[in-house]
């Protein structure tokens, strides 16, 4: 079966740089679709594409990349003429490989299921019908997700221009932009049709009804269908199939065999043979080094582990690494650290003395006091009448000045270094869902208690309907818990920006250096979304650029 997928992506790729001029030419021959056998052999293909080569190239190595990079739950330790950088600091490019590999491998799947749907023939035996279903939903899932990266929010208006929807596999068939509105009701009538087609229970590497329905959960929240979103998530919560992950083995949910994970609906499963090529530029190779492999130099920010610090019981700190420096005697070098008002990061090596906490700063000796704000102890000192909190711990390796805090979120799969399957939908998204649903919809119960489903799994304190913190809302507490637990999941600037919120990027990272740094990033700021590459324009010039 292998080297039946490899010819097949053969024959779908042709020549790489037929591929980067013009996406649409990537059609197999009809031979390789003869038959029941040589349609599931080409659907494989389409999941393949889809889960990206070893060196970290594909659609949802990229896709993660755009919903994470442009976020503000990481931050970059230096500059770089990668096109990431680009998307880290919002300076987008027209020339940016990502982007094409993303609208080329995106269109590539596109096109291989519409050979399929237009080939197989429905009603004929269940197996089938739930090929057709899978390529279906592959399709919706690649229109849907693509059109979060070139388009506006849907929140923002549905005529704003969205991407082309591709429905034959015509090489001739050019078409242009649709509107956002368009390739959302596309989105809609696919997973629903995905959704009525797959009946066969298969392993969560596999599109099935259930995974359908997760999505059509999120596809209609992002619409504001808010009883939508709730019906399909709990469609999903209903079926009996999925538990979430115990509270003793969150922290180790990317570790395990993803077909062994009681809680994933559906991720693109790689594999160390074939998926892995000894963890260099895999997307988990930038978040750490680990056993010698990765690049390391991007880190979880500031403000993201402030929000976990909050409960130091969070579970959901176990997928944080903090690279911590030894001492000659190899012992962990006691500090306080915070971040200034020009966004860096400042570390003191500490004196304990009993119940005596000190540090020296340009001669002076500053005492660090304590206080209780529920079961949380904080730490200050003062300077200048004010306090300055700090975060006790220990001092840590950096790296031109920012400290080293691993992401393992992507990496760790099966113990092995960096092996790492996209996941696109697991259980706690649904209960999330529905707690943002219910808030928009005014059921501040309702919200709450779903909240509190994730919360008590990560081990902390849990809300109170109608007592929550002062000054958060019903809809900030559940857009906050889904940060903390979505995080590197490849959702975090969407989420904001189709809430119509703004990016807050004051926190320590090379995003903040050069030129005309983005503190913040509004939701109308026209660089929310990523240029329709260079490339596919020049081979299709009807196609209209974003502002």
């Amino acid at each position: 079966m292998k080297n039946i997928i490899t010819s097949l992506l053969a024959a779908l790729v042709l020549v790489s740089c037929d591929i980067d001029r013009f996406p649409y030419d990537s059609i197999a021959s009809e031979e390789l679709f003869g038959g029941e056998g040589g349609l599931e052999s080409a659907t494989l293909g389409n999941y393949s594409m889809l889960k990206g080569d070893a060196d970290g190239n594909g659609f949802a190595p990229q896709m993660h990349r755009f919903g994470e990079y442009a976020g503000d739950n990481v931050a970059l330790s230096g500059t770089t003429t990668d096109p990431l950088f680009y998307i880290y600091n919002y300076h987008n490019i027209t020339t940016s490989g990502k982007a094409n590999n993303l609208w080329t491998a995106g269109y590539q799947t596109i096109v291989g299921c519409n050979k399929i749907i237009g080939l197989a023939e429905e009603g004929v035996t269940s197996e089938m019908d739930q090929l057709i279903g899978e390529n279906y939903y592959l399709r919706g899932l690649v229109y849907f997700q693509m059109v979060n990266v070139f388009g506006r929010p849907y929140s923002q208006g549905r005529e704003n221009l969205g991407i082309p929807l591709k429905l034959t596999d015509d090489v001739s068939d050019t078409p242009d932009r649709n509107t956002v509105g368009e390739v959302y009701d596309q989105v809609l009538a696919d997973l629903t049709r995905a959704e009525s087609l797959m009946t066969v229970d298969k392993a969560n590497n596999y599109a099935t009804k259930e995974a359908a329905q997760a999505l059509l959960s999120r596809v209609y929240l992002y619409m504001e269908e808010n009883e939508k979103a709730v019906e399909y998530a709990d469609k999903v919560i209903n079926s009996g199939k999925y538990s979430l992950v115990s509270h003793d083995n969150l922290s180790k949910y990317f570790q395990l065999n993803p077909n062994d994970n009681p809680e994933t609906i559906f991720c693109f499963k790689r594999l160390e043979d074939s998926d892995y090529n000894h963890g260099w530029y895999t997307v988990g190779s930038l978040y750490a080094n680990i056993n010698g492999a990765g690049w390391g130099e991007m880190y979880a920010s500031s403000d993201y582990l402030d929000l976990l610090r909050m409960n130091p019981a969070d579970q959901r700190f176990g997928f944080i690494e903090p690279q911590y420096l030894f001492d000659a005697n190899g012992d962990k070098i006691p500090a306080v650290f915070w971040v200034d008002g020009d966004y860096k990061y400042q570390f003191r090596p500490i004196t304990e003395n009993g119940s005596s906490i000190t540090f020296d700063q340009d001669g002076t000796t500053y005492d660090v006091l304590s206080e209780q704000e529920g079961d949380l102890t904080k730490y200050y000192f003062e300077t200048g009448g004010e306090k300055q909190y700090v975060v006790k711990d220990y001092d840590m390796v950096k790296r031109n000045g920012y400290p080293k805090f691993y992401i393992l979120k992507c990496s760790l799969q099966e113990e092995v270094s960096h092996l790492w399957s996209p996941l696109v939908s697991r259980l706690a998204e649904m209960y999330l869902n529905k707690a943002e649903a219910y808030a928009k919809s005014g059921n501040e119960a309702a919200a709450i208690e779903n909240v509190n489903i994730i919360r008590e799994r990560a081990g902390i304190e849990t809300y109170e309907s109608g007592n929550l913190p002062a000054g958060m809302t019903a809809l900030d507490a559940a857009l906050q818990e889904r940060r903390m637990e979505l995080a590197y999941e490849g959702h975090r600037k969407f989420d904001v920006f189709r809430n119509n919120r703004a990016l807050n990027r004051r926190y320590p990272g090379t995003h903040l250096n050069g030129n005309n740094p983005y503190y913040e990033v509004t939701p109308t700021d026209n660089r929310v979304i990523v240029y329709i590459p260079e490339a596919q324009i020049t081979a299709q010039p009807s196609l209209i650029q974003n502002p």
